[in-house]
């Protein structure tokens, strides 16, 4: 995410809002209170609404189905109060990556306010922070499974596992001692920035997970 974050109060008028969404060339902007607390989100969109209004030429039947009373009432706002969708959909910092991704996809937008666990604006995540985990070269990408998963996780003489990553994808071959250690190597990659996918074919030299199942049934 992004900590520096422009935001703007509750008060602040539509052509100054329209003019720091340009300047700063960002599409949506948090409304905040004097507090820090999150009350909304102007958009783009959000400002469009008076375009779209005024003058409009359809006849009004079409201009009902097509235009929601919500949005009808952001056309007249003259302030970013008036103008911002509320509540602000938002997320804590302490959530997966993942799960900004999903609410991002399901509602539909390009910004998400960040909050601490106070609900205090920390910083906003936006679509391009959730691509640049995948802007990784595959050689840092292979160093991360080297030293970060095999040697500092596992404990694994890097000699015992070949590592081959390709545009992000990347291949585990080599023997292991244990099954289990082999899913562990595969999962921890799976996790790490930059890996769009992973090829198991990893050997092990003892089924450890026949064990642990028939230890936790005989328990």
């Amino acid at each position: 995410m992004s900590t520096t974050v422009v935001t703007v109060s509750p008060g602040l008028g539509y052509k100054q809002v329209a003019d720091l969404l340009v300047d700063m060339g960002v599409s949506a902007v948090p409304v905040v209170e004097d507090d820090g607390r999150v009350i909304g989100v102007v958009s783009e969109a959000d400002l469009l609404h008076k375009v779209e209004f005024n003058g409009a030429d359809v006849h009004p039947a079409l201009f009902e189905r097509r235009r929601s009373r919500q949005a009808k009432e952001k056309a007249t706002g003259e302030t970013a109060a008036e103008l911002m969708t509320s509540p602000a959909i938002t997320v804590l910092a302490s959530v997966p990556l993942t799960t900004a991704a999903q609410l991002m996809e399901r509602h539909d937008i390009k910004r998400l306010p960040v909050l601490d666990d106070a609900g205090k604006l920390v910083g906003v995540v936006a679509r391009r922070d959730l691509l640049r985990r995948y802007l990784r070269t595959d050689d840092e990408i292979r160093a991360d499974v080297l030293e970060g998963v095999l040697l500092g996780v596992l404990w694994l003489d890097p000699i015992e596992v070949t590592v081959a990553v390709a545009d992000g994808h990347v291949t585990l071959t080599g023997k292991v001692d244990r099954r289990s250690t082999a899913q562990i190597a595969t999962r921890l990659t799976r996790a790490l920035d930059g890996v769009v996918g992973v090829t198991d074919e990893l050997e092990w030299g003892f089924d450890d997970t026949t064990l642990q199942r028939r230890y936790t049934f005989d328990v």
